[in-house]
């Protein structure tokens, strides 16, 4: 298989550093966010369950859009916040034209499965994001042509490999069906879209000269 070196125009341009940029400060304005939200729960302690997902429970549709944004506390908070900022600037910098796609989609699948189909409780936390996003830039690394998609498929599995056991129901009070439900789509949605995001290959001079010898000896050769 051949591996594609990408185009230095796109890399090591000031456009893609400041497209790294970026995808670093939204990333951080996510997390920010996150902390906010706990630091609020945290003084006036809000009502974390009731932006839970609840399966089957009408109430518990709410969760859907919320549950990712409330922690069960800053430890809960504490272990998803590196993950967050590493996986999601990986997804919004390689992957740009994918990302608007994968993020609501993951964001909003797993509450959905977990709302139709997991057991009873309050299910919370941005850990399906993250089982989202590491199953997506993890496959997508595998079946692209890219050295640094498979770079960072390489990263997610060392850095992330272990926590393939919690979409496994072997820990109490985690949300293993949110987990399962997230790694799930992200891998579909890697397989789906695998054709957006195709970097241009890198051209050598000697190609270039060898497709204009041979665009001349087809002009030569026209009566």
């Amino acid at each position: 298989m051949e591996i594609r070196h990408r185009d230095p125009a796109l890399t090591d341009s000031a456009r893609a550093r400041a497209n790294f940029r970026l995808a670093i400060r939204l990333a951080l304005a996510f997390v920010a966010l996150l902390w906010i939200i706990e630091l609020l729960d945290w003084a006036f302690g809000l009502p974390v369950e009731e932006f839970g997902v609840r399966p089957r429970q009408w109430g518990g549709l709410l969760g859907i859009v919320f549950a990712p944004l409330v922690h069960s506390g800053f430890a809960h908070l504490i272990a998803n916040t590196l993950p967050l900022v590493v996986l999601g600037t990986a997804m919004l910098y390689l992957y740009p034209m994918a990302a608007p796609r994968v993020l609501p989609v993951v964001y909003l699948g797993p509450g959905v499965a977990v709302w139709l189909l997991a057991r009873g409780g309050v299910h919370i936390g941005a850990s399906g994001l993250i089982y989202g996003l590491s199953s997506y830039v993890f496959v997508a690394g595998l079946i692209r042509r890219d050295r640094r998609a498979i770079a960072a498929s390489l990263l997610v599995a060392f850095l992330y490999g272990a926590s393939v056991w919690g979409v496994l129901p072997i820990e109490h009070g985690v949300s293993w069906e949110t987990h399962l439900a997230a790694a799930f789509i992200g891998v579909l949605m890697a397989i789906a879209l695998r054709r957006l995001d195709t970097p241009p290959r890198r051209r050598y001079s000697w190609e270039d000269e060898a497709q204009a010898n041979g665009e001349s000896a087809s002009e030569k050769e026209v009566p």
